[in-house]
């Protein structure tokens, strides 16, 4: 039986010495002989984007994230074009004074990486492929081996792709919100949004029907007492009909992702999500699980069966309003974690 952790926010330390020169490279490379894929077909032409920042010379960490997440982990420069401004950079819970962070754009995605074209199709992908991907990365990078992945969400399931795949070449997994197969009622909200979004593309309304799934999304991801205390005001009549305080809220978040993403890319990454299954059993890394008890689509029952089934766990639990949105925002709980597990990484 694994041992449950209750993380305790951790006060960041004062620096008592100045910390080492960042170092960022970044490129684009093709994967010599395309890649054939888990579910099936074959990719000729794969082109991969990645990113590596941190400290020079520091243990090299992996970070995954959801599939709206990018290569760009943490942009010190420009930290709102990053994905995880709030965990990841110098001083934060993912240091990057004392770690490398690598990361790339999912194939599928609507990033530099490989994906679907705007009205394209392109083929089913596995958090397998994904997976594989990444040593792809590694092999062009030189790099044997990475100390730990770090992945939220789908990169959660990509860490533990990885893990199973090639546990030779990463010492710690660290899976936040994410389990070794989808829940049955997370997957049915996300058919739905996969049905609205091919509405809208079949009847020539595509990016409205994205920001619509998105809406949709929104309303999972967080807490109903995130909602209960920002959204409890009374509808204003807008235009001959009522509109809720929520109604703004989830029609401006829609609107701000359909702006800035593909809807085939959605497609193919919702896809992957509802489509991705390893074998706990199998992943003899040694992982830390972390769930937080407020997670619609990944309750706290499916990360406590995960790290049931894994050989070397160590389980994780904590409360938060923002829900499966906890790994993107709750900087002070993470940082708990990471210290716990990741201390001896450099």
């Amino acid at each position: 039986m694994h041992a449950i952790a209750e993380v305790r926010p951790i006060e960041p330390e004062q620096p008592t010495r100045c910390p080492p020169a960042e170092s960022v490279r970044e490129g684009i490379f093709d994967i010599p002989g395309g890649l054939a894929l888990h579910h099936g077909g074959f990719l000729p032409a794969v082109r991969v984007a990645w990113r590596i920042a941190g400290a020079a010379n520091a243990p090299l960490v992996c970070a995954l994230g959801g599939i709206s997440a990018s290569r760009r982990v943490c942009l010190t420069e420009q930290p709102r074009q990053s994905w995880w401004r709030e965990v990841a950079g110098p001083g934060r819970p993912l240091d990057t004074d004392r770690y490398r962070v690598l990361s790339f754009d999912y194939l599928g995605g609507d990033g530099e990486t490989s994906g679907p074209v705007a009205g394209g199709r392109f083929p089913s992908i596995s958090t397998y492929d994904q997976a594989e991907v990444l040593a792809r990365v590694l092999d062009h990078l030189r790099v044997t081996a990475l100390r730990a992945i770090v992945g939220g969400s789908y990169g959660g399931m990509v860490g533990l792709a990885f893990g199973e795949r090639f546990p030779e070449r990463v010492g710690q997994l660290v899976v936040l919100c994410a389990a070794d197969r989808p829940y049955p009622l997370a997957s049915a909200w996300r058919s739905i949004q996969r049905d609205i979004v091919r509405l809208g593309i079949e009847s020539g309304r595509p990016a409205e029907s994205l920001a619509l799934a998105r809406a949709l999304g929104m309303s999972t991801y967080r807490s109903g007492e995130e909602f209960a205390a920002r959204f409890s005001g009374p509808a204003v009549l807008e235009q001959g009909r009522a509109r809720l305080p929520v109604e703004r809220y989830l029609a401006a978040r829609g609107a701000d992702y359909a702006a800035r993403h593909l809807p085939e890319a959605f497609l193919c990454l919702s896809e992957s999500i509802d489509l991705h299954t390893v074998e706990a059993e199998r992943i003899c890394v040694p992982t830390a699980v972390v769930g937080v008890r407020e997670d619609l689509l990944v309750p706290l029952t499916e990360v406590r069966a995960l790290a049931a089934r894994l050989p070397s766990a160590r389980l994780f639990e904590f409360s938060s309003i923002y829900g499966h949105d906890a790994f993107l925002k709750e900087s002070q709980q993470l940082r708990g974690v990471f210290a716990a597990v990741l201390e001896n990484l450099s």
